[in-house]
């Protein structure tokens, strides 16, 4: 089976990302299961389980909103069986499913990608088409700051310089900068950082108590 170019293009900018393929099917709770794709996350997104549905080709009925529900549906129930943590992501990869999507929502993060421009390499086609992808996956994409701004003598400066101003005089700059710095490896990485700067700060006013 060779999946559509879309959903090729889908993986392709996940692994770019820190997501890895995972073999299909797969069994939770001994019970297998058919999907046209399955990417994990690591590090920081480690719980991210994203399952990739191919309404272009359709295969494993996935045309069918109410199988495709079903199917997420019973998966979803092995996973509460074994206790898991994921989190799971449905990417719809095509045209849009008429029915049973609403239902699914309830079950799980649905994405919808559709109509990027790919080259014959099966790569967006330009930075329009790239933008476009990283817009419709965004959620499962790292944090990325703007691209720095030159100074033109008018206040603005580096993203990084005008977040900074924006803000109230008094925050903790040692706590923006380190929720900042971890924001790239997702929401488990960025609350570590601010628990270490919180934690560092309470002992630093113990000691002084003490002393």
């Amino acid at each position: 089976m060779t999946n559509s170019p879309l959903v090729q293009a889908i993986q392709e900018r996940l692994r770019n990302s820190g997501y890895s393929s995972l073999s299909t099917p797969f069994k939770v709770a001994s019970v297998e299961f058919a999907f046209t794709g399955a990417m994990r996350g690591r590090d920081g997104r480690a719980l991210d389980l994203v399952l990739l549905v191919d309404t272009t080709t359709g295969d494993f009925g996935d045309r069918d909103g109410a199988r495709v529900r079903q199917r997420v549906e019973a998966l979803s129930r092995a996973l509460d069986v074994t206790g898991s943590r994921y989190v799971v992501t449905v990417i719809l990869a095509g045209a849009v499913l008429a029915d049973g999507i609403e239902a699914l929502s309830e079950l799980c993060r649905v994405l919808h990608v559709e109509n990027v421009a790919l080259n014959d390499r099966g790569e967006p086609a330009n930075e329009v088409a790239e933008r476009q992808l990283d817009d419709r996956i965004r959620v499962l994409l790292p944090l990325t700051l703007p691209t720095p701004l030159a100074d033109s003598g008018s206040g603005t400066g580096p993203a990084m310089e005008q977040l900074i101003h924006a803000l109230p005089t008094d925050t903790n700059t040692e706590l923006l900068g380190a929720v900042l710095e971890a924001s790239g490896a997702g929401e488990d990485a960025v609350m570590t950082a601010a628990a270490a700067v919180i934690a560092s700060a309470l002992n630093s006013g113990f000691e002084e108590e003490q002393s």
